[in-house]
């Protein structure tokens, strides 16, 4: 069943409209056996069995799976493109609210509601087995007027932490890139669950620290104190930002191989564009917690 989270929505590890499993190869034969394990030739509302003619009949062991020569499939140029649009309307957002919206409690509150608003348009699409361009925009602009407001009030108290918090998550996506393109990390089914498994406790031992903290049973936060706590669970959530972008990484080759209809590419930057939302926050908190223990 696939996930109504949006964090966990990845083709990756749903049954019905995703991957039947990570490192599924291509299969060579006739198109019975092509079809196993292909998301989009057995069932697939976009093509009539587009491995009939089986691309990887004449593909060596060991070889990269080639993507088959049909229109209208998605590629790299795709992915690039699309996740060039979304990140680039989080930016816009982020910039027009730093420079329109003054720091204040109806600052506070705006960025509040467009997060709320972006987290429902988020759960839209997470639901929806198309991609649908306009809600993935809409969920980029009202993503980036909330990262545009609390950068401003971080910046207001530990003045370059925003930049810093920039940098960090690009080390951190550029370094899951490299590791991930090294095969150091394989992205199998049995990784793909424990580390489902330990994100879905992250995110319940979360929401317990909030309750606490909302009703003062934990004071300063909890969990997520601005003390060494506090640093470590950041870092543990920086390391399940690297762990989804391994998953997107995935998504992306695979559909590729498995030739996905260009379509899928705007998910494949949804995908892109939260995990590195989620990257930043969290090293936003931490260069203000090590900001304020210098």
């Amino acid at each position: 069943m696939r996930s109504s989270n949006p964090v966990f929505s990845r083709r990756g590890f749903s049954r019905d409209n995703g991957y039947a499993g990570f490192n599924t190869a291509p299969q060579a034969g006739g198109a019975a056996v092509g079809t196993q394990g292909n998301p989009y030739a057995q069932g697939s509302p976009y093509a009539q069995n587009p491995y009939a003619q089986n691309p990887y009949a004449q593909q060596q062991y060991g070889a990269p799976p080639q993507a088959p020569a049909t229109t209208g499939r998605m590629t790299m140029d795709d992915v690039v493109m699309r996740s060039a649009m979304t990140l680039g309307t989080v930016a816009v957002g982020a910039v027009l609210a730093w420079a329109l919206l003054p720091v204040s409690s109806t600052s506070y509150g705006l960025a509040i509601g467009s997060a709320l608003i972006a987290f429902v348009l988020a759960m839209v699409q997470s639901f929806k087995r198309t991609a649908s361009p306009a809600l993935i925009l809409g969920y980029a602009a009202f993503e980036g007027v909330f990262l545009g407001v609390i950068s401003e009030m971080y910046n207001a108290q530990w003045n370059g932490a925003p930049f810093q918090a920039v940098l960090g998550t690009m080390a951190v996506s550029g370094a899951t890139l490299l590791v991930y393109k090294a095969g150091w990390v394989r992205v199998t089914a049995r990784y793909a669950r424990i580390g489902l498994a330990i994100a879905v406790a992250f995110v319940l031992v979360m929401a317990v620290n909030l309750l606490l903290v909302a009703f003062g049973v934990a004071p300063d936060g909890g969990l997520r104190s601005m003390g060494p706590l506090g640093a470590i669970v950041g870092i543990i959530a920086i390391l399940l930002g690297a762990f989804f972008l391994t998953l997107d990484f995935k998504q992306i080759e695979d559909g590729i191989a498995y030739g996905a209809p260009r379509e899928e590419a705007w998910l494949a930057a949804f995908g892109l564009t939260m995990t590195l939302v989620w990257i930043y926050v969290e090293m936003l908190r931490l260069v203000a917690i090590f900001s304020s223990n210098d």
